[in-house]
């Protein structure tokens, strides 16, 4: 199928979206990752890291990767130039249209520990008729193309939901981790289970017995984000909950989290989300 190199249905604000993306040459994201839509992310070429919560995954042609809302996320370049990827995202408007038995069971991915769906041959054919008929939808644009779309984003859910639950009464079916990548991954846990204490490179370093310019250089490398990035992104999220969840004054909320002055609480929040803490607040309740 000749597709265009990108290719996008509907908007990020509505209950369902769709990205596609052909890439040349070596890329990574340069922004940081995080926000309310689930995703089904599938890679149909190339080679890629992705980075979720505290764990990185080595992601091949033909992996599904199942990120639940709000959870810190970032793919990476392995080194392998060229990949193809489509991207799903669900708001949880979108199922309101289901009835509540359906609707837990669409969301039953994104609630399980399954993250990276290794696919075998006939299930890559089946998930990919459904995304590359999508895709042709999109890309032709004829009338009634919302029906097969919208056909196609349940039945993806659905696919993931009955694969997930599967896997998840079998033993991990990915492959251990590299002694470095589980350091890593133990610096990340720490990082979110001790984000409200002040937290530098050197007393990480110290604890995880690594230099702090290997930890620095290590941990990026391992999981997209920066040391000083991953604890902003961690703060922040805890923000986001707060600022969702509770009527506690924005001061209040920016010590909860963790920052130590609020002008950085501001300066930070911002810059992950592309709002105010203020802004935030006022666009969550108004959707609620």
């Amino acid at each position: 199928m000749n597709l265009s190199s990108t290719l996008r249905y509907g908007d990020p604000h509505d209950p369902f979206y769709v990205e596609y993306n052909r890439r040349k040459g070596h890329y990574s994201m340069v922004s940081d990752h995080m926000h309310g839509q689930h995703e089904l992310y599938y890679l149909l070429g190339g080679e890629r890291f992705y980075f979720i919560k505290d764990r990185a995954y080595q992601v091949q042609p033909g992996d599904l990767v199942i990120v639940p809302g709000d959870e810190v996320h970032k793919t990476s370049d392995t080194g392998v130039p060229n990949h193809e990827r489509v991207v799903l995202y669900y708001d949880e408007r979108y199922f309101a249209q289901f009835s509540e038995s359906e609707a837990d069971l669409l969301r039953s991915p994104f609630r399980g520990t399954r993250r990276l769906l290794r696919l075998d041959a006939p299930e890559r054919l089946r998930v990919e008729q459904l995304l590359y008929g999508m895709l042709r939808e999109i890309q032709h644009r004829e009338p009634g193309r919302d029906l097969p779309i919208r056909h196609a984003a349940a039945e993806l859910l659905l696919f993931a939901a009955r694969h997930a639950r599967g896997a998840e009464a079998e033993a991990e079916a990915e492959a251990s981790p590299s002694p470095t990548a589980a350091k890593m991954t133990e610096v990340a846990r720490h990082i979110a289970a001790n984000f409200r204490e002040p937290i530098t490179l050197d007393e990480l370093g110290g604890r995880f017995y690594l230099s702090p310019s290997y930890l620095s250089r290590t941990f990026k490398k391992c999981t997209g984000f920066g040391i000083a990035e991953y604890v902003g992104i961690t703060r922040v999220k805890e923000a986001q909950r707060l600022l969702r969840e509770t009527d506690a004054r924005i001061t209040e909320v920016s010590e909860e989290a963790g920052f130590d002055n609020f002008s950085h609480f501001e300066k930070v929040f911002k810059a992950f989300t592309r709002m105010t803490p203020r802004s935030y607040r006022a666009q969550f309740r108004r959707r609620g």
